[in-house]
């Protein structure tokens, strides 16, 4: 069994750099404290409710990383997200983090060749307009530039854009996507455990070596966590390496978050005695939210992290009053695991 290596690391040289085809309440559960979801996170689970559903995916079935880490930063808004599936106003942030992963998934379209930074930015513009054509709302974010010395206010579009481009030319200083050839990007994954829960996730991008040796990435446009933070981080990580032991037999040799806002990358090596205490954590962490949904005490946790949220006008932990439950067979068939 081989034994987890340092977080912070440089994968093997024996790691080939070309892959290969392949089809193929209160709560701290076991030292995985309060974590808050990154904005591509919550992006990217909004875009796959729909998909999660027609999979028969919902609250009572089924948990995903980010559900997940709702609840272990705050109960309270793991309900109002999945029970009461309260709207919340899409961030400058998220939208942005969604659009680069877009970018950095189609950029693998192309021949290895054309994968370049100068390509990836040319890539931008086309992918914002298809976000913008479904969601065109996105478009009220963005200031409206300054004229006669007046002062904009917010973030004009130009100046985001620029920001993306500073994210994507970040990616090429990590890797050189033109020596790469995933197996699989934007995949769903997901196992059903013994106790009858689904746990399922979205993985950004799976290579495959040659000698069969698994490689799981996720790109994040956020800045990369501090030491104290590396296990709350991982948690996701672990969590994806799970459902793909439980599916497909095989331990990832490999687990790498690639941080784009410092253009760092976090690197770890799971065993099967990491896994099992993932499952186990998992575990516990469901068990706590039933306990949560059988008594309806979903309480709030009050911390740095409230003042991202959409919902302290009725948090109680700020004064408000939350709306009354919604009945079980309102919502049992609406996704959010």
């Amino acid at each position: 069994m081989r034994s987890p290596g340092p977080a912070f690391r440089v994968l093997s040289a024996a790691w080939p750099s070309v892959g290969i085809m392949s089809t193929g309440v209160d709560i701290d559960v076991e030292g995985i404290g309060p974590q808050p979801a990154t904005p591509s996170d919550e992006a990217s689970e909004a875009a796959h409710e729909v998909v999660d559903a027609f999979a028969g995916l919902n609250r009572y079935n089924s948990l995903s990383p980010s559900r997940a880490s709702d609840f272990m930063s705050c109960p309270l808004l793991y309900r109002f997200r999945v029970i009461d599936k309260l709207p919340e106003t899409p961030s400058i942030d998220a939208v942005r983090g969604s659009v680069v992963h877009k970018v950095l998934e189609d950029l693998f379209d192309l021949p290895a060749v054309e994968r370049t930074h100068d390509r990836a930015n040319l890539l931008l513009p086309d992918i914002w307009e298809h976000v913008l054509e479904e969601s065109p709302e996105l478009a009220e974010m963005f200031a409206e530039a300054a004229t006669d010395g007046a002062e904009a206010t917010g973030t004009d579009l130009a100046t985001w854009l620029d920001q993306c481009r500073s994210l994507l030319g970040r990616y090429f200083t990590l890797e050189d996507p033109q020596r790469l050839e995933p197996a699989e990007r934007e995949v769903h994954v997901a196992t059903q455990l013994e106790s009858g829960l689904t746990i399922h996730g979205y993985i950004d991008r799976v290579d495959v070596a040659p000698t069969g040796e698994v490689r799981i990435v996720d790109y994040k446009t956020g800045r990369s966590p501090g030491e104290h933070f590396e296990a709350k981080a991982l948690f996701q990580m672990k969590f994806y390496a799970l459902v793909v032991w439980r599916t497909r037999g095989v331990i990832p040799r490999m687990l790498q978050l690639v941080y784009l806002g410092n253009a760092e990358m976090l690197r770890y090596e799971p065993d099967e005695r990491d896994l099992l205490a993932t499952e186990r954590k998992v575990l516990a962490l469901w068990e706590a939210i039933q306990r949560a949904v059988d008594s309806g005490d979903f309480r709030p946790n009050k911390s740095v992290l409230c003042g991202w949220c959409d919902h302290q006008a009725i948090c109680p932990a700020w004064g408000g009053t939350p709306p009354p439950i919604p009945p079980r067979e309102e919502s049992a068939h609406s996704s959010g695991g």
